[in-house]
């Protein structure tokens, strides 16, 4: 085993402790590692799992990319503009805003704005998440939920009234971990 340590971008301090295969990492079977240990990020790369602790997230930066996002928001109908920040495992910072659709049911959460962004932006996992509607906190819907559960997991950490929350408090059940369904062909 040996160790590393970096700094990523503004929003995180992260410094990976150490770059090995980890027995008992949750991993196991495809499932999320303890959602009792907030304070570490367990990513798999191939065969080498690697443990980081994350030291720091600023959520004051993570509420003011969300507000920032905000003002670019589509909203001719509800005029509720709402704005998402995501803090990624590399440290980069992911945005989106809503855009609203005459037929309603076409509207674009921001959320789902900022997913199409980490894509966009070269992909990786979502460990933080922000969401402002109207400059206010809001919990994101039951797709956007989803959403999130897809692309950061069990221990994504989404502020609610203030306090970060894993995933696994906001959808208890998600697709595919909790799941009853199995694909008859593959």
């Amino acid at each position: 085993m040996h160790t590393c340590a970096r700094e990523l971008g503004t929003a995180v301090n992260f410094r990976a402790v150490s770059c090995r295969r980890v027995p008992g990492s949750g991993f196991e079977n495809g499932r999320p590692w303890s959602s009792t240990n907030l304070n570490a990020l367990v990513e798999r790369r191939g065969q080498l799992t690697i443990v980081a602790v994350v030291t720091n997230i600023d959520w004051s930066a993570l509420r003011q990319a969300a507000r920032d996002a905000m003002r670019f928001a589509y909203v001719p109908y509800s005029k509720f503009r709402v704005g998402a920040a995501g803090l990624t495992d590399d440290g980069r910072m992911v945005t989106g805003c809503n855009v609203e659709n005459a037929s309603y049911g076409l509207t674009l959460c921001a959320e789902c704005g900022m997913v199409s962004e980490l894509a966009r932006s070269g992909g990786g996992r979502l460990i933080a998440v922000c969401v402002l509607g109207n400059d206010e906190p809001v919990t994101p819907c039951g797709r956007c939920r989803q959403l999130l559960w897809e692309h950061g997991g069990a221990n994504l950490l989404v502020e609610v009234n203030g306090s970060p929350i894993p995933m696994t408090e906001l959808i208890p059940h998600a697709f595919p971990e909790a799941s009853n369904f199995t694909n008859p062909n593959g």
